[in-house]
């Protein structure tokens, strides 16, 4: 649901938009005026119509208390966001810019390798343990042991197993360990130079004059 309100606060458009990139150009290209945006957490919404406005302002409607007061659904939130957005008094949501959200995402895909090595570590100990093989520690772990461990597993299918197991953990350590580029160990002073916190004060309301507004919930 898209509502639009003019400088003076009435309401001169409602839409309900496919939530689609192409639509959603389609609704902004056929506004006139400076048109500043308010829209949710989705990374996409944020990046779309940036180049065609003079302001984005990432809303995050559990953060703004005068959201929570009144009757809830699509029309009346999206009056309401973009009356808030009018009077300048939504409390912005940093999106981040790509740098940032790339290692963002970066840190997420090693988060999540990290789960998955830790699942295929506790198989391994799990099928020594399910055949009796004492393997307390983390030197059944170590490659330089690994031949030594498989040859306490007398049964070539069970061995077999254990092999493909490290061979996952093998390759998921590596992939972890490449899952973060050098930038993202540079920390706060490449969050900068990308436009990581300075990047936040471009996400205020602004106080020019302002034509059109619309949101996207």
């Amino acid at each position: 649901m898209i509502a639009v309100r003019n400088t003076k606060g009435h309401v001169v458009m409602e839409s309900i938009v496919e939530t689609k990139a192409s639509s959603i150009l389609q609704f902004i290209r056929g506004l006139q005026g400076e048109l500043h945006i308010t829209c949710t957490w989705a990374a996409w919404l944020y990046d779309l119509p940036k180049p065609h406005v003079h302001q984005v302002l990432v809303c995050n409607p559990r953060r703004n208390s005068l959201l929570k007061e009144g009757s809830k659904n699509d029309k009346v939130d999206a009056r309401k966001l973009a009356d808030l957005l009018r009077t300048g008094m939504l409390r912005p949501a940093y999106h981040g810019e790509h740098g940032l959200r790339t290692l963002r995402e970066l840190a997420r895909t090693y988060q999540t390798l990290s789960q998955d090595l830790n699942r295929v570590m506790t198989r391994v100990k799990a099928l020594y343990r399910g055949w009796g093989i004492a393997c307390g520690g983390t030197q059944v772990y170590a490659p330089r042991y690994r031949d030594e461990w498989l040859g306490k597993i007398e049964h070539v299918g069970v061995r077999r197993r254990a092999e493909l197991l490290y061979h996952k953990s093998h390759a998921r350590h590596h992939n972890r360990f490449t899952a973060l580029p050098s930038q993202a160990r540079r920390g706060p002073r490449w969050w900068r130079r990308e436009g990581g916190p300075e990047s936040r004060r471009q996400l205020s309301p602004s106080s020019s004059s302002q034509k059109a507004r619309f949101e996207n919930p």
